[in-house]
């Protein structure tokens, strides 16, 4: 009851936070209503099956195949899980002049530094929005990202002129120009070095040098890293949907040698790629400091602070970062009480019109897929606060438990899409890493967060079509819906919404202690907002600053339970694993005391005697598998669901009466069937999201559920 009580709340806080997205921000979607897509220019894809859907029947085929042609007492559970050998490597051999490595799968969905070697997200990103479709209407699913971010962004377009630094950086040989997806980049460096020195007091690693590449470990220098979201950053532009530009924050001066070798790597954003002599950022004899460049360099500390801000418990760059791309007025004590002006030294490049900001530590990588999936995700929640049956400024109508209609609060608080970072084990001795075997190499786990983290909710008509925030639940402007269901089921989809704040480990956790997240339960080492989520959170700062009384809540983090993967961001060093919390610091704060006595009754039990070290490794230290979060979140949402339709209970009965979850609630002796292994196999990559033309308006709803869209989730067949 206490359980349902507080599921009960939540979604209530969840559900009147979507209406506050719609009343303050009306205005400013009406004004990028521009020359894209128009609602009666969308169809839904029906019986059609896209282009880009050609391998994943051929992958299901070839399953169903597997299944069929193998006899019955050899189907095994790992059947479902496919992909081509990945190689980790550990160590390097001098002798030889090569690194060893160890062969797997890493199945996680999760976009990795380590295993993925193709930008923009994987292959299927980087062939979705590589190939512009010969079909305008295939062209058009292409161009959904482009079409999300200018609803999401600034009304105030870029000059497009020919004397414009737009048309010199994106004009294509004919002379063509178009308009293109603004994000501003904050790149935080503290931190970075090599071993123990700073990372500017070394060299930048060598442009068009000749031979391969030396080998070198995860953890030798952050230049690997830096370098790797670079080229993510430069595959983003290479689109043709996307203009971004680069915010470099350190603490002190760095040599010009850096600066030329960042602008070198972002060739399609703008810069100027280095000539084969070694001449880092020259154009015809011109430096990089010289020409319009899309890397900005800022120096955020003075001679006094330098200490501070090198310290990493400190959150002195984490607050210089959110104030950067925050910009409240109250900043420059102006007296202007306008989010949408900026007050940040018309020299920085903050002080620009931007439709997305993208602020993170060079620690976290991000790829094109977690920028679409964040647009994607921002629509869809825009898309619930517009729907009619939740606009209307009545009580809730139906509370069941798990959805609930808002009612049009003017204080509600509004959610935003968040991060997770997850780490690989990082040992790169043979020992170790023959002791741990391949499967902990090839999944990534989350430390910041535990299965008490977390709760679920359902929320009607948060799914947004082509063409912007453009509901696809519910009718408008004379059109209809383009999700056409059966009525017995609910359009919508499954949110996880962050129950407790993400604690780190030391000495993150004191700078998160310092400079809180900006969004409640967020990481606060990759963040993402758009221009019309910024303006709201500065009207609340300015409320705050102002001393008023009911400034409402902050902003809530919530991820897509269909589209998770994409929202697990790797800390591409991958040392975070096997760190212990400090104490009272730990995921699972809020249920402290609940601990305690689940480990006293191990205790008293002596169900780990003499194993000091299990008991630590379950006790003291969070090691959550990427798998076991989507498991658990599957699981409780469709627990959820259960409680509610299951009229008479059988208390004595362990497990789900009514509804289950078709992919988790089996037995190992009895296989799945090869379609849900498809499907969650399209949900970890990322691909309900990608293809969401075709998984959320086709006729086909075999993936409904791994995709997070089928709200009661699969029948239990009674025994007769």
């Amino acid at each position: 009851m206490v359980s349902s009580l507080k599921f009960i709340a939540a979604a209530l806080f969840l559900m009147s936070a979507l209406s506050t997205w719609l009343n303050s921000n009306a205005s400013q979607h009406d004004a990028a209503i521009r020359t894209h897509r128009r609602l009666a220019e969308i169809e839904p894809v029906g019986d059609s099956v896209p282009s880009y859907m050609n391998e994943l029947m051929d992958d299901l085929t070839a399953r169903n195949k597997l299944m069929d042609e193998t006899p019955p007492a050899e189907v095994k559970y790992w059947f479902e899980f496919s992909g081509p050998l990945q190689k980790y490597f550990y160590r390097y051999s001098r002798s030889r002049g090569k690194a060893d490595y160890f062969e797997g799968r890493d199945d996680s969905g999760v976009i990795s530094s380590r295993f993925v070697e193709e930008t923009a997200g994987g292959k299927d990103y980087s062939d979705f929005f590589g190939n512009k479709g010969e079909d305008y209407s295939e062209a058009s699913m292409r161009n959904r990202l482009l079409e999300n971010c200018i609803a999401m962004g600034s009304p105030i377009r870029p000059d497009m002129s020919k004397d414009s630094i737009w048309y010199d950086w994106y004009a294509t040989s004919a002379g063509t120009v178009a308009d293109r997806c603004r994000i501003l980049v904050t790149l935080n460096t503290v931190g970075a070095g090599r071993g123990t020195v700073m990372l500017w007091e070394t060299n930048p690693p060598q442009l068009n040098a000749q031979g391969p590449e030396p080998w070198m470990s995860e953890q030798e220098t952050a230049a690997t890293h830096l370098e790797r979201n670079l080229r993510e950053m430069d595959a983003m532009c290479e689109t043709g949907q996307i203009a971004l530009r680069l915010q470099v924050l350190v603490c002190e001066p760095i040599p010009g040698k850096w600066t030329d070798w960042i602008d070198s790597l972002l060739v399609n954003c703008g810069g100027k790629a280095a000539p084969n002599d070694g001449r880092h950022g020259l154009d015809n004899g011109v430096a990089v400091e010289d020409r319009p460049s899309p890397v900005q360099v800022v120096v955020v500390a003075s001679a006094a602070t330098a200490d501070t801000c090198h310290d990493l418990k400190s959150g002195f760059m984490e607050k210089r970062m959110q104030d950067l791309v925050l910009a409240p007025p109250y900043l420059n004590k102006n007296g202007s009480k306008d989010p949408s002006i900026k007050t940040t030294h018309p020299d920085l490049v903050t002080s620009d019109d931007y439709d997305v900001y993208v602020a993170m530590k060079w620690s976290s990588l991000v790829t094109l897929r977690s920028v679409n999936s964040f647009l994607q995700a921002s629509a869809d929640l825009a898309a619930a606060a517009a729907s009619p049956d939740n606009v209307k400024a009545v009580l809730e109508k139906s509370v069941d438990g798990s959805s609930v209609a808002i009612s049009n609060a003017p204080s509600s608080p509004f959610l935003i899409p968040s991060f997770v970072r997850v780490s690989y084990v990082s040992e790169e001795n043979s020992k170790v890493a023959k002791w741990r075997m391949h499967g902990d190499f090839f999944h990534p786990a989350a430390w910041e967060i535990c299965k008490d983290s977390f709760d679920m909710a359902w929320i009607p008509d948060s799914l947004s079509g082509a063409g912007g925030v453009n509901g696809i639940c519910y009718n408008h402007d004379g059109i209809e819906a383009a999700r056409v269901l059966p009525e017995s089921e609910h359009c919508g989809q499954w949110w996880v919404y962050m129950a407790e704040e993400q604690m780190s480990t030391t000495p993150e956790v004191y700078a998160n202690e310092a400079t809180p997240s900006v969004v409640q339960g967020a990481s606060n080492h990759i963040w993402m907002v758009t221009e019309r989520q910024r303006r709201e959170i500065v009207k609340q700062l300015i409320c705050h600053n102002d001393k008023e009384e009911s400034c409402g809540e902050m902003p809530q983090a919530v991820l897509p339970l269909g589209d998770l993967e994409s929202f697990l961001i790797n800390f591409t060093p991958n040392t975070a694993l096997g760190k212990k919390h400090n104490k009272g610091r730990r995921p699972g704060y809020s249920r402290e005391k609940e601990h305690a006595m689940d480990r006293e009754k191990v205790r008293e039990r002596k169900q780990l005697k003499d194993q000091e070290d299990i008991e630590k490794a379950l006790f003291d230290y969070t090691i959550y598998p990427a798998a076991l979060f989507h498991k658990d979140a599957t699981i409780k949402a469709a627990r959820v669901r259960d409680e509610l339709l299951t009229k008479h209970r059988d208390h004595d009965k362990a497990g789900p009466q009514t509804v289950k979850s078709s992919y988790y609630d089996v037995t190992i002796t009895k296989p799945r069937q090869a379609t849900l292994g498809w499907c969650q196999a399209i949900a970890r990559k990322g691909l309900c999201t990608l293809y969401a033309d075709y998984f959320r308006t086709s006729t086909d709803h075999r993936c409904m559920e791994a995709c997070g869209m089928k709200m009661n989730w699969t029948p239990i067949q009674k025994e007769k």
